[in-house]
């Protein structure tokens, strides 16, 4: 019955499970990112009220998977206890972090939770430093090697700009160096006016959307920088065949020249945006750290839960959640259209989240 009302979902608008759940622990952060200012905000942590009704509200909606996220998850002082409590319903707990705690809290990850995303951003210390505003880059390293020695599954996820394109070599070796299981790619958000806010966004009638500006922002490539790109993608699949045939990156050649390449090509009017396929909304939604609700990190919020009388069932369809993922699904969100991070569930691989 459950794999049944999980197929429905993607009949219609109207969710009957969820399989995927993202929180927000928090919204502070310990790095100091050049590309964003979220750790400039005072943190959040969320409260045990919302985290207790959203543990209810993932049994009664048959939630196979949860994603920690923030900010930075870690800094969420009960969050190892959270996540023991939705693996003891059987939940698949995911924890995408920085890493900077990683190391120093490596025993309760192994404890806490299934597997283990790391953002790794450069292939070495300045690099690292440059983009991330902390001198880390060997403490992340160390990290991923301690939770992977606990048995622990760990990817590494880099995003792509300017000032680390030219490292993704150095980049996979570095990860592979430290026992990452999986290393994968996307690009720098440049241009989504919604993507990790941290206060309630009503949402916006898809004409009143911003466009791009008129020269792409802090991080983006420059043409010149994007052939070289290509260049390097090329090079990549030679030079990495092997990993790319184990599935050790998790994106294959084509898949990177379509969301890095074709992507930063279109931030310059070269050609049209790679309009990824994806139906995230459909099978999973975002809840903040404050209870607002989004359909995934980059369409706009929609409802918001309040920590004592959260009904995530409720809110998951009412009216605005069940316009937006209409209008996605019918194409009449433009910011689709340019999303850096697309998740897309076939209904062979929706079924095996259920």
């Amino acid at each position: 019955m459950t794999q049944f009302k999980t197929l429905l979902n993607l009949a219609g608008d109207h969710l009957y499970t969820l399989p995927l759940l993202v929180l927000y622990l928090t919204d502070g952060c310990n790095s100091r990112c050049a590309t964003c200012d979220i750790w400039r905000n005072p943190r959040r942590n969320m409260p045990p009220a919302l985290v207790d009704a959203l543990v209810e509200s993932a049994r009664r909606l048959h939630t196979a998977w949860v994603l920690l996220s923030g900010g930075e998850a870690m800094q969420h002082p009960e969050w190892p206890a959270i996540a023991r409590r939705f693996r003891a319903s059987g939940t698949h707990v995911m924890l995408l972090t920085n890493g900077l705690l990683l190391r120093k809290q490596a025993q309760q990850v192994i404890d806490s939770v299934d597997e283990v995303i790391v953002s790794l951003d450069a292939g070495d210390a300045p690099t690292y430093a440059a983009i991330r505003g902390v001198d880390a880059f060997d403490l992340i390293l160390e990290g991923i090697a301690a939770v992977r020695a606990g048995g622990l599954p760990v990817t590494t996820r880099t995003t792509i700009q300017s000032a680390n394109f030219r490292q993704m070599p150095a980049i996979i070796d570095q990860a592979q160096a430290a026992g990452a299981t999986l290393v994968s790619f996307l690009a720098v958000d440049v241009s989504n006016p919604f993507a990790f806010g941290s206060r309630f966004t009503p949402a916006l009638p898809p004409d009143t959307i911003p466009l791009l500006p008129a020269q792409p922002a802090a991080g983006a490539l420059s043409p010149a920088e994007v052939d070289e790109l290509a260049l390097l993608l090329d090079a990549l699949e030679r030079d990495y065949a092997a990993a790319f045939a184990a599935g050790r990156i998790a994106e294959s050649p084509q898949k990177l020249r379509r969301i890095l390449l074709h992507y930063f090509r279109a931030l310059h009017g070269q050609g049209d945006w790679p309009r990824p396929p994806c139906n995230a909304p459909h099978f999973s939604t975002v809840v903040e750290v404050d209870g607002t609700l989004r359909p995934c990190y980059f369409l706009p919020a929609y409802d918001r839960l309040k920590p004592g009388a959260a009904d995530l069932p409720q809110a998951l369809n009412g009216a605005e959640a069940r316009r937006l993922r209409h209008a996605y699904r019918t194409g009449q969100r433009p910011e689709c259209a340019r999303c850096v991070c697309p998740l897309y569930k076939g209904a062979r691989q929706l079924l095996s989240l259920s």
